[in-house]
């Protein structure tokens, strides 16, 4: 369903003759909506744009939902909407408000975290899993069909590495030089067995707690049991006692080995591994295979494009997502992080610390091409300072207000004009499809919170002028809340946090 801007887009565009793109001015005082739309046929036509933009306010003054339409600058068309532009917008709000946007429904596989299973998860880590999910979620409101996948290095170097620190607690010896020393590494050594299956129990546990379900776990070592079936359809060749790839000719910056030479045991690289990986996901029928990565990867992301030119696929069926990393502070000195060392800030920490809100909104709050740093102390606050908190309380006051309306009408038309702040409200909350379409598109989960924030500040500025309970606008006061807190509340579900009723 379009929504009440691309329908009013429409309209002006009929009037006027031409495609038309709405934009909110900066300035409330320039209008509620602008086009440049004279400014972009003007020359076409051989005329002035102010004088064209002129005549164009004078057609679209005709609709019913313009009340003005004035020009500024060299020909911007500024325009005023009416309170039946405000009454059809408020009446689009519904629970599927925003979503529904992909054009052609496709099967996604989003595959992230993916950290070998040598130890919990740590706060970079928890990155990635937030900002892959929080996309996994937009694709899904978006009408798409999307599967969670985590991708372990059940064997190698690092494992046997991890195995070995094991066994020598279990022997009292000393952990190996180059082994794992965390604290969960004893506390492993305490029960019997292969400790890789409990050790990925536990992240799975963790990924559980922060709100992210795998629906399905793919392990190296089977994969890489498939690599003789797809080596005669890559161009490979012998050099230094190994097998190499000839990714180079396929867009790759390089060639890279997947089988090693005898001298360094014969066994298959991890990049043989991703060679099968990539064909399993496409052969399981997944429209599009996505990769959340972190920035260091950048190599890894041409040679998943090389291997799909390399055997045939459309290369766009493939697509990485890069971010970058994550510093935590604390009374502005930095918490360092190390898997190895045992010196680490686990996820679990991170949770029990500011929550899982508060976890979730700081590791997508900025671009993926921004390294995040996180105040732990702001990030723990149950005040307005807190960013995600003042959302949330914005989402809890409009649940207070309701309970305490009881069983009052709920919407309907206003008795007299809207009133400007009613307005301001209505128009962000008529942002919110674009915001997410966006979103989707860009992989941008952070424009949801900078949009929340915004969200709340136009209600917190309605709250405090206008009165809801009490007065003849009542139930159309209280319909306009209920909207706002269904987009509240749907803006912070896509990016895995919780709306609650009370706080």
């Amino acid at each position: 369903m379009s929504s009440a801007v691309e329908r009013l887009a429409a309209r002006v565009g009929e009037a006027v003759g031409a495609e038309v793109e709405l934009e909110r001015p900066r300035d409330p005082a320039h209008g509620d909506f602008a086009t440049n739309v004279a400014m972009r046929s003007a020359r076409a036509i051989g005329r002035s744009p102010r004088d064209l933009a002129q005549e164009l306010a004078e057609k679209v003054i005709e609709l019913d939902e313009i009340d003005s339409a004035d020009v500024a600058g060299p020909g911007f068309l500024n325009l005023r909407v009416g309170d039946r532009f405000y009454l059809g917008a408020l009446a689009d709000i519904d629970e599927r408000y925003g979503g529904g946007s992909a054009g052609t429904r496709e099967r996604v596989q989003v595959e992230m975290v993916s950290a070998n299973p040598t130890g919990p998860i740590v706060v970079s880590a928890a990155r990635n899993g937030a900002y892959g999910d929080s996309v996994a979620r937009l694709l899904e409101f978006a009408g798409h069909d999307v599967k969670r996948e985590y991708y372990y290095n059940d064997a190698g170097r690092q494992v046997d590495l991890f195995r070995a620190s094991v066994e020598a607690l279990r022997r009292g010896e000393e952990v190996p030089e180059e082994g794992y020393k965390g604290a969960y590494v004893g506390e492993l050594a305490k029960r019997g067995g292969d400790p890789v299956p409990p050790m990925l129990a536990s992240i799975e546990q963790s990924l559980e707690r922060f709100r992210i379900h795998f629906d399905s776990w793919a392990l190296q070592s089977e994969l890489e049991r498939r690599l003789p079936e797809f080596l005669p359809r890559l161009e490979t060749y012998q050099k230094d006692g190994a097998l190499w790839a000839r990714s180079s000719a396929y867009g790759d910056d390089a060639d890279w080995v997947i089988v090693r030479s005898a001298e360094k045991g014969g066994t298959p690289t991890y990049r043989a591994a991703d060679i099968v990986y990539l064909v399993d996901k496409l052969e399981r029928g997944f429209d599009r295979a996505m990769y959340v990565l972190g920035a260091d990867h950048h190599a890894t992301a041409k040679w998943y494009r090389a291997i799909a030119r390399m055997l045939g696929y459309d290369e766009l069926r493939v697509e990485v997502l890069l971010y970058q990393f994550v510093h935590l502070t604390r009374g502005g000195e930095t918490s360092k992080m190390g898997k190895r060392s045992g010196n680490v800030f686990l996820l679990d920490d991170f949770i029990d610390e500011v929550g899982v809100d508060a976890a979730r909104w700081f590791l997508v709050n900025r671009g993926p091409d921004q390294t995040i740093e996180i105040d732990l102390d702001l990030a723990a606050e149950k005040t307005a300072k807190n960013p995600v908190y003042y959302v949330q309380y914005a989402h809890a006051r409009i649940a207070s207000i309701l309970r305490s309306a009881g069983e009052t009408p709920i919407g309907g038309d206003p008795p007299g004009p809207i009133a400007a702040e009613e307005k301001e409200l209505i128009k962000r909350l008529t942002d919110f499809p674009e915001t997410v379409r966006e979103a989707t598109e860009r992989r941008g989960p952070q424009l949801l919170p900078a949009y929340a924030i915004r969200l709340a500040d136009d209600f917190h500025r309605f709250y405090h002028e206008r009165r809801v309970l009490g007065v003849p606008e009542q139930a159309f006061r209280l319909g306009l809340i209920r909207k706002t807190q269904l987009v509240i509340a749907r803006a912070l579900d896509l990016v895995g946090v919780e709306a609650p009723e009370s706080m």
